[in-house]
């Protein structure tokens, strides 16, 4: 009888792992950030790293949200702040502030956020699509948003983000500062 009955439940028990395989097939993770109140979520797999907020150099004639570029061993970097880029409320820059280095498509970029908050792992069944609003409202940097328990996620396009039209000037200056070294 015991062996009938270690045969029968043999089968349905699952190892750790392969538990955790299956609740994570299908799952992505974000590095999550604050702007305000709201709370961010980029693809980890385009970061590179964080850093805490540098000194920059600003560049004459640069958009508001171009804070200017750093030297990351030898890589001339530009830095978007993304408070102004976003037309959120100034801050006062702590020592929670930080700048995500972003590798994108070969190309090193950093963003100025408010912290960073940690890396989360979201399954299929807690990705949104992106709201709706009409032509009144520019969505096209949202991949989704991260529904959470009490928490609602903004994820981010960030290669979208810093490839747009308007922000090609991060590229160009990228390309510039590049060429006078």
């Amino acid at each position: 009888m015991e062996a009938m009955q270690a045969t029968q439940s043999a089968p349905a028990q699952e190892t750790p792992a392969t538990a955790a395989a299956e609740r994570e097939a299908g799952a992505r993770e974000f590095l999550t950030f604050a702007l305000g109140e709201e709370e961010y979520g980029v693809d980890i797999l385009k970061v590179q790293e964080i850093r805490g907020c540098d000194a920059v150099t600003r560049l004459p004639e640069s958009p508001d949200f171009i804070k200017g570029v750093i030297n990351l061993r030898g890589i001339i970097v530009p830095i978007v702040d993304m408070r102004v880029k976003f037309r959120l409320p100034q801050a006062e820059y702590n020592e929670f502030t930080v700048m995500i280095i972003l590798n994108l498509d070969d190309r090193v970029v950093g963003m100025v956020v408010d912290s960073v908050s940690d890396v989360m792992m979201l399954g299929a069944d807690k990705l949104r699509e992106p709201p709706e609003f009409g032509g009144n409202f520019d969505t096209r940097f949202i991949t989704g948003l991260g529904a959470l328990d009490d928490r609602m996620l903004i994820l981010l396009d960030i290669e979208r983000l810093m490839h747009s039209e308007e922000m090609a000037l991060v590229s160009a200056t990228d390309d510039v500062a590049q060429a006078d070294d």
